[in-house]
């Protein structure tokens, strides 16, 4: 793992980063193309993940601007059943943990449309979402959900607190993750919880993505990517200390970290130890356990491939399923485009009528499927599988298959898959 001078850590200012994969570089992966976009060039930016050889934060460069990436976005998170679910069971969860009520006030960063604070609405809590994408964060207003457009900073977090009060649980769910200035994101945090409140932040697991090779996860607007180690010493910077973590199966494998103010924290619990314990054995307490990553997100590649250029030597149809961000990553670092995936459908309208950024596929309404009865389906949120297995479960009709590209390539009859999921 050679080590490369690229600006330094953000976290820790130290330089000399070290490789963990050269990904090429490709479009920022929300950036959906219009039709009249397509005779126009795209701008392409690096994606190269590396490692700080001091802090051992994993980290991409900050090549792309958030503002311009979240102002507008094509992501809507109650599109996916799946997602609400898991949003309901972390409200009623967090009520019953923190003890809240009518008197307490939760606010959540990077809250989208809505989809998890309609549950803290309909409970009678009191509540805030800041979300700076306009057109989702319109849409969590038109569902009664009160939202405030802006990114978090200390300053926002302080007028925020100024006008409504200290939180006593912030919530930044995949988030963390998404803001180059880690240090200012911490201190907007801190800002906003009270003395005596709660942050919970859920984050992909960097022990999964490394152990599973979930390289499409890796994109310009995934800034970092954590362990319970990396995130606490992020958080530490503005007197945050994690108390406790749980592991959920949430994009393919993420972490629950739950933080107080440093004066109340307390000892780590129980399954937070184990978790530390166990990314350590994994080696990604140093350099070690990034080694070899980049030949195993080789081998997916051409697994890929492989199967799509047989496909179509065959005479048999592959069409996508899912327009996600990662999906993106995938598609433009295997090169693959209309001639061998002719479509991919989504369920979100804003997608519909747009093309995949940098590969170029159109985006389709769902039902296209059933009209064109392709031979096998390309599953590219793959995070998904039970609930899209489900819902794909028609394609046992006609004999079509399901195929999920990672952690490893698998072909699957969607009827099998309904009945383990």
């Amino acid at each position: 793992m050679p080590s490369e001078d690229h600006g330094g850590c953000r976290l820790c200012g130290a330089r000399d980063l070290a490789s963990v994969v050269d990904l090429g570089a490709s479009p920022p992966c929300e950036s959906f193309l219009s039709a009249a976009a397509l005779e126009a060039p795209e701008m392409t930016f690096p994606l190269h993940l590396r490692v700080c050889p001091e802090c051992f934060l994993v980290q991409l460069p900050p090549l792309i601007d958030p503002a311009e990436t979240f102002t507008e976005y094509a992501y809507f998170s109650s599109f996916s059943h799946s997602w609400l679910e898991h949003a309901e069971r972390f409200t009623a969860g967090a009520v019953e943990r923190l003890g809240l009520d009518g008197d307490s006030f939760v606010v959540e960063v990077a809250s989208n449309d809505g989809y998890l604070l309609r549950n803290v609405v309909a409970r009678g809590l009191r509540c805030l979402g800041i979300e700076p994408s306009v057109n989702v964060g319109e849409a969590a207003r038109e569902a009664g959900v009160p939202t405030l457009t802006a990114f978090l900073d200390e300053d926002t977090g302080a007028a925020v607190r100024h006008e409504h009060g200290r939180a006593d649980l912030v919530v930044a769910n995949n988030v963390y993750a998404h803001i180059p200035d880690i240090l200012g994101f911490t201190a907007g945090l801190r800002a906003l919880v009270a003395d005596d409140g709660w942050v919970s932040i859920e984050v992909q697991h960097l022990l999964s993505l490394i152990e599973s090779t979930q390289y499409d996860t890796i994109y310009h607007e995934h800034f970092q990517y954590y362990t319970v180690a990396t995130a606490r010493r992020a958080l530490a910077t503005s007197g945050l200390t994690v108390v406790d973590v749980e592991r959920l199966p949430t994009h393919g494998g993420s972490i629950r970290l739950w933080a107080r103010p440093a004066a109340v924290a307390g000892a780590p619990s129980e399954r937070m130890l184990e978790t530390l314990a166990e990314e350590k054995a994994a080696g990604l307490h140093d350099l070690s356990g990034y080694a070899g990553f980049a030949r195993r997100v080789e081998a997916v590649r051409l697994d890929l491939l492989e199967f799509l250029i047989q496909a179509k030597r065959r005479g048999e149809r592959v069409v996508g399923y899912g327009a996600p961000g990662k999906g993106n990553t995938l598609l433009n670092h295997c090169g693959i485009r209309p001639d061998l995936l002719p479509y991919t459908v989504d369920r979100n309208p804003y997608k519909h009528g747009r093309y995949t950024p940098g590969t170029r596929i159109p985006i389709l309404a769902p039902d296209r499927i059933a009209q064109d009865r392709p031979d096998y389906v390309l599953v590219l949120p793959w995070n998904l599988r039970a609930e899209l297995s489900s819902q794909l479960g028609y394609l046992a009709g006609w004999g079509g298959r399901l195929v999920f590209p990672i952690p490893r390539l698998e072909i699957v009859t969607p009827e099998r898959e309904v009945i383990g999921a």
